[in-house]
């Protein structure tokens, strides 16, 4: 049954991003819906009464989830119309990911209630931290086409959709909401992961590449917030962080996951 929400799902996305941007209630309104229809499916999906699925494509679609959260709630105090048109068919696309790559189940038997939850945060500190690098990307390109002369280049629909996304001060202001908030859930991933290791995994803490790339990934965003706090760091410095602690957090999790399942065809829990 969750499926049929995951594809009603993507056509309310795509229809919302192919309306006029002056029907700014009824795309607001269906987006809030079609974010609920996600949200349900994608839990449904992923935690069955004694297993969780695991996957790439849970993250990327739980990742577009938040995204799409994010969009919606930051578009009721600026005009984010080319956010609009950026996030809605991505989203789109991704809900439809677990259907062709289902993942790994998980068992749940034996395990503390701790677990689940810790592997809830961890997905939504991925996905949050995730947002705010394409948000960095964004930036970066939006700049970049200032300095473009008009005329110079053929206007695409990417760049127009650039041309339409709100100053670069208000971008930054929704750059930092993001990064602050996929720090404090990445805080809680990294605490419950060390504190609760034994019970959560059935070993003790350990240093493996995955732990050490997540430590590096939160000192990274942490020292940004710290930076922007009591130096002001802004513009390029910010840009350089975010992009930096995302790769990072990248080699950590979402690339090995999808090399061992799509590439390699093997379980990774």
């Amino acid at each position: 049954m969750h499926t049929y929400f995951f594809i009603l799902t993507a056509i309310l996305y795509l229809g919302c991003a192919l309306l006029p941007s002056r029907q700014r209630k009824t795309i607001s309104t269906v987006v809030a819906l079609a974010w609920l229809l996600h949200g349900a499916a994608l839990w449904a999906d992923v935690v069955g009464p004694d297993e969780v699925r695991v996957g790439f494509s849970m993250m990327l679609s739980a990742t577009l989830w938040v995204s799409v959260a994010a969009y919606w709630l930051e578009n009721r105090n600026y005009t984010l119309d080319g956010l609009r048109v950026l996030v809605l068919p991505t989203a789109a696309l991704t809900v439809l990911l677990p259907g062709l790559f289902p993942g790994n189940m998980v068992s749940l038997v034996g395990k503390s209630p701790v677990f689940l939850w810790h592997i809830v945060i961890s997905i939504l500190a991925y996905s949050t931290l995730t947002i705010a690098a394409f948000h960095a990307v964004l930036m970066v390109l939006q700049e970049s086409r200032l300095h473009t002369r008009p005329g110079s280049a053929h206007t695409t629909w990417f760049g127009a959709a650039l041309d339409r996304l709100p100053a670069l001060l208000t971008m930054e202001k929704i750059l930092f909401r993001l990064i602050a908030f996929g720090f404090l859930l990445l805080t809680l991933t990294v605490a419950s992961g060390v504190v609760f290791s034994e019970e959560l995994f059935g070993t003790a803490f350990k240093w493996d590449h995955k732990t050490i790339f997540t430590m590096l990934s939160w000192a990274l965003f942490g020292l940004l917030l710290i930076g922007r706090k009591w130096q002001g760091w802004r513009g390029r410095t910010a840009l350089s962080f975010t992009l930096t602690g995302f790769a990072i957090l990248l080699l950590a999790y979402v690339g090995s996951r999808f090399v061992l399942e799509v590439v390699l065809h093997r379980v990774l829990v």
